[in-house]
């Protein structure tokens, strides 16, 4: 169990909000099977399979959106509806209108959806209620905000926030490639991209490939910013640094070995690896914030 993406809210430290609290809370909103006329559904379900909306190790809360999607290609729709539309030309003698045709194209809809293959998914979301940390698994924002509008949902003036820093990641990742020197507990990593600012849209991308400091300086002199730094922090995680101040590509390195030295049942090892990934992230993500200026206040 390793967070692959980190999505950064903020919460007050410490939040005092207990684990029942939030149970409590996230039972309006638990996820039910669709219906066979729902396109989609969204609901907080069991992390451990146990009936639990929050599962908690070490004060830390683990919660995770499940998602039930239909499966209904427009070209199925297309398809469908123009052998009808065909068919209601040979009676009619002439061809459905344009406003006949979306119509027909909505009912096609209808008929074909509670026959629809159906997909799972989820969303895992960890709240670390000691440092004020509100973190969600998803490697694009709008996924993210998914869980974000119905966490809302549950919990009442919940007082999270979009983490801040005093400065521009942008800025700062082009310093530390200009100078080729990383901040304390980091250190760089071969993948990075620079972009140009200007009309040209110009990009250059580093993949596996060391960076050279005289070719990354020429490309900057010549305006391009860094957009994304893969970095590892303290020989311990890997990960790439984004624009949007997120966090993707986290992959756990020396520290997932201590926890595969010892045998565990499934459950043990499961809190075993969630005590071991938010103490390490919840001490990553502090360092990363005051490489970044610290937090910006309002």
């Amino acid at each position: 169990m390793w967070f692959k993406n980190l999505q950064i809210y903020r919460l007050p430290a410490p939040w005092n909000f207990s684990p029942e609290q939030m149970e409590e809370a996230l039972q309006s909103q638990a996820f039910t099977p669709a219906s066979s006329n729902e396109l989609l559904r969204q609901g907080w379900d069991s992390p451990r399979g146990n009936g639990k909306l929050v599962h908690v190790v070490n004060k830390q809360m683990l919660m995770m959106l499940g998602t039930e999607k239909k499966l209904l290609p427009s070209s199925v729709i297309n398809q469908v509806a123009k052998a009808k539309a065909a068919e209601l030309e040979e009676q009619q003698g002439f061809p459905p209108g344009k406003k006949a045709m979306k119509e027909l194209k909505e009912r096609v809809a209808d008929e074909l959806l509670p026959r629809a293959f159906s997909i799972r998914g989820n969303v895992w979301t960890w709240i670390d209620p000691v440092n004020g940390w509100l973190i969600v698994d998803a490697a694009s924002p709008s996924k993210a905000d998914d869980v974000i509008k119905l966490l809302l949902k549950a919990v009442d003036k919940l007082p999270l926030e979009s983490l801040r820093v005093q400065r521009s990641p942008v800025a700062v990742m082009t310093g530390w490639l200009e100078s080729d020197e990383a901040p304390y507990n980091f250190t760089i990593d071969q993948d990075t991209e620079l972009r140009a600012t200007g009309e040209s849209k110009a990009a250059v991308r580093y993949v596996k490939h060391s960076l050279d400091p005289e070719d990354i300086r020429r490309h900057i002199a010549n305006g391009k910013q860094c957009t994304r730094l893969a970095m590892t922090w303290n020989s311990r995680i890997s990960f790439v640094l984004t624009e949007q101040l997120a966090v993707k590509g986290v992959k756990p390195l020396d520290v997932i070995k201590e926890n595969e030295t010892i045998t565990y049942s499934d459950d043990e090892r499961f809190d075993n690896d969630v005590m071991l990934m938010t103490g390490e992230l919840a001490k990553m993500l502090a360092d990363l914030v005051e490489a970044l200026g610290g937090e910006a206040k309002a």
